[in-house]
This record gives structure tokens, sequence and C-alpha cells, in this order.
């Protein structure tokens, strides 16, 4: 057998085709097979390693003719492990599913019946952008908009800090980045240890034992002593992310240890004292779990002496041009291969595009698009299918030629849009153009409220109370 071979996760609930695909892929890779999302979570959080590959299917029971269980298994698995690479199957071609899967991370969608062969190559490439796609780790956070600035403007205040910090953002934002880059390797503790756990990649009964050690014979296994992260990390910094899903058991202990440095191992009655810096990370709301009762205030108010927000990759205005390049002449560079190049609408499209799964959303994109159009113009159709915006009004009838005070215009546009979405929700459109508008005036102000309250001709407190609604909400 070979050593090391990539470890592969198969989900179908149908038999015939899990043991189909795992014979097919035993001689490339280890692999674990599973029927069902909450089967697989529990087989993944007594792996020691999560896999490096996935293939899901969308249609899992309890409800395999509906793909909401496989769209949260994808989630879950991206939590677990944020670099591993899904390939979604389906028995429905429905391409609104394919695009929200690739949204919420999945790298490609193939519909069944699935040829071996052809998903044999897809997880070939799924191997080598791993290894050799640029990312954003090596050089920080990309991205000149006020809200990227402003975002390190408090990072390089707080780095050298002995304190705390809690980041807060949407998946795919880039936290563990904003934790391994500019609160660990651009700080004084840059050459101690940097250790990383998700606190939703294992089971809560080994959270403890993985945290703070366990002592020889604490429980059934334990054959000898071990030290846990804090004791590991030493003088440098533990990056504790998904710190939401932290049992409620065992926040208080994790409070002693931001109050006085003191924990003691599994099975020991020994006080121990860790220097590590604590830095922590969430895409929840951490108040309203607090209000929920899942999460501890005090725990909470320990861990956010200094909060940081990650911006959705949506408020960041023209970054998404400065990323679109990064990952698409790196890529390019890492396989010698022709850059692609985006057509002019389609570079519209890209700019007028929300990214719902941020930068993770961004960096598959430009993946598929760099394997499928090499050295090639992606036309705004090309773009168009590999963006989830199936409500969304073709762009050659909204920001391209669209006038706010020409009502034929409008009257073109609305009725495209009723033809290809009817029934709509009146409310949320009216609402969606309004933000456009507010956004797109406070991006060309250079966050100048007075003078995009200008540009809207409305006063600047009517500005701010719109836009207190949204937060709201």
């Amino acid at each position: 057998m070979p050593p090391n071979r990539p470890l592969l996760l198969i989900v179908d609930d149908d038999s015939l085709v899990s043991e189909s695909l795992s014979f097919a892929f035993a001689q490339e890779y280890d692999v674990i097979t599973s029927h069902a999302r909450a089967h697989a979570l529990t087989l993944l959080r007594q792996l020691r390693q999560a896999p490096q590959l996935a293939l899901v299917d969308l249609g899992l029971p309890p409800l395999p003719h509906r793909p909401d269980e496989g769209f949260a298994l994808i989630s879950d698995l991206l939590t677990l492990s944020p670099d591993m690479k899904i390939i979604v199957l389906s028995g429905q071609s429905d391409e609104s599913n394919a695009r929200h899967a690739r949204t919420l991370g999945a790298i490609d969608f193939v519909a069944k019946p699935c040829d071996p062969s052809h998903l044999s190559k897809l997880l070939g490439q799924a191997q080598r952008f791993g290894k050799e796609t640029p990312d954003t780790r090596a050089g920080g956070l990309i991205g000149e908009s006020l809200s990227m600035q402003r975002l390190r403007l408090q990072l390089g205040q707080y780095a050298n800090l002995p304190y705390p910090v809690l980041i807060e953002g949407e998946s795919g934002s880039g936290k563990d980045i904003v934790a391994s880059h500019y609160l660990h390797r651009q700080t004084e503790r840059r050459d101690q240890p940097y250790l990383a756990l998700n606190c939703a990649a294992i089971s809560p009964t080994l959270l403890e034992p993985t945290l703070f050690g366990y002592a020889k014979g604490a429980f059934t296994g334990a054959t000898s002593a071990k030290s846990g992260y804090f004791e590991d990390a030493d003088h440098g910094t533990l990056f504790l992310d998904e710190i939401g899903e932290l049992p409620l058991d065992l926040q208080p202990k994790l409070l002693r240890v931001l109050e006085n440095g003191e924990y003691q191992r599994v099975g020991e009655t020994q006080t121990r004292v860790s220097t590590a810096r604590i830095v922590a990370a969430t895409n929840r709301d951490l108040r309203q779990e607090i209000k929920a009762g899942r999460f501890r205030a005090d725990l909470f108010h320990r861990l956010s002496v200094f909060t940081v927000a990650v911006p959705p990759l949506r408020d960041t205005g023209l970054d998404r041009l400065l990323l679109l390049e990064h990952f698409r002449k790196g890529y390019a560079a890492s396989v010698r291969a022709e850059p692609f190049e985006l057509a002019a609408p389609a570079q519209s499209l890209w700019l007028d595009y929300a990214f719902p799964g941020n930068v993770r959303e961004l960096r598959n994109i430009v993946i598929r698009l760099s394997a499928r159009y090499p050295g090639q113009t992606v036309s705004a159709s090309q773009l168009r299918d590999e963006l989830d915006q199936p409500d969304t009004i073709e762009p050659a009838t909204s920001t391209a030629g669209l006038i706010a005070d020409d009502l034929d215009v409008v009257k073109r546009a609305a009725r495209q849009h009723l033809e290809r979405s009817s029934p709509i929700n009146l409310d949320a459109t009216l609402e969606l153009w309004q933000r456009g508008y507010i956004e797109a005036a406070i991006e060309l102000s250079a966050g100048n409220m007075s003078e995009a309250a200008r540009r809207l001709g409305i006063n600047r407190t009517t500005l701010y109370n719109r836009m207190e609604i949204w937060t709201r909400r």
C-alpha cells in the first residue's frame, strides 16, 4: 500500500453508489464511507486528521429527495476542516442547487450517474489545487477598502498586547488568516508555537483532554500522560476557532485559564499555568448565544477584551478585483498555464456579485475558471454559470444602462425580473435596490457619509437611520 495516501470521504445513502465508488478509488485513496450527515460528522470527530477530499450526495436522509441535508453537510464539513475539497454529487441536475453548493464552498458539482474516470480527474485536480493554488495566508489579508484598512489598523494596535482577541466574521471571510498572520507571525511571539484548534472538529467528550491534557489512567485508553494545547502552546499563541461550539460545561474551565492562567490535566490535581495568548474566532453572534443560554456572558467578556470584525466580501468594494488578480495569476503561474481574462461585461458582473461564501467562494470560482478556460476570455454568461444568483436581474438590465429616473428602463428590468422569477418579494427587492444605491454612494464617497448623503439627495441622519434598519435585521 502506498504510504500517506489522501483520505477520501464518500457520503451517499445509496450503498451501491458508495461501494462502487469505494472500489473505484481504493487504489488511490484511503476511503471512508457514510450514509447520512449525522453519521459522517460522528466519524470525522473520531479521526486524528480530517479527510482532504469528500464526495457528498445532496439528497441525504431524512429527506433524500431534497438537498437540505447535503447543503448542511457541506457547511458542517468546512466548519470542521476549512481546507477540505468537496465535490457534490446529485441525482437532480438542478443548476440552482449546483450554484448554491458552490457558494457554500464545494469546488464542483457532478450529476449522477457519475463516471468514475471523470470523478478521478476532478479529485486529482482538487489535490493539485490544495497544494499549488496561491493562498492569502502568506501575505495576510488582501484589500485596500476602508473596512480592510480599518481592520489592519486595529490588528496593528492589538498585535503585541497579551490580552485575548475575539475575531468575528462570516464563514470563509479569513478569520484564520487574521489569527495566524496578524496576531502571531507579526508579533513578538512569532518564534513561539502557534497552535490552532477547531472546537467544532472534536467530539465534546474529547475537547477537555485535548485542551488541557490528561494523566495516565485518567480514562479508558489513557495509557500514558499527555500534554494538551495550553501546555504545548507554551509562550506562543493558541487559536480557538469556532469558540461558539465549546460545550457549556467546559466553559468555566476556559474562563479560569483566561482569568489567572491556571488549569489542570484531566485526572490530575496539580495546578499548571499557561502563558499562551488566546485568540478565539466565531461566525456566530455570541450575544445571541448568551441570550439563548448556550454561552456564558463572563466568558464572552473575557474573550472579547479586544474584538475585531472581518468584513464580508460584499462590503469591500473593489477588493474583489484585487483578490481575483491574486488568485488568477498565482494559480496560472503555479501550473504553468496562461491565466484567463474576464470580458468587460463579466467584470461588471464580478463587481455586482455579493459573494455570499466570501473569499473561499471567490477562490473556488477562480479555480474552476482557471481549469476550464486557461488563457481564454471568460464571458458574462460563462461566469454567471458559476455564481449563485438565480433571482437577480440580468446585468444588461441592471447596472449596465439603468438610469434611476428613466421609467422605461426600470419597467423593462422589472418585467424581465417578473417573467423569470414571479412571484417575487417586492419589499425585499426594493430594499435590495435601496441598499445597493446607499453602499455604492458610500464607496464612491470613500466612506464620507456627508458626501454619500449628498449624492443620494438625503440628509446624513436619514442615511444613518436607513443603515441602522439593516443592522437590526
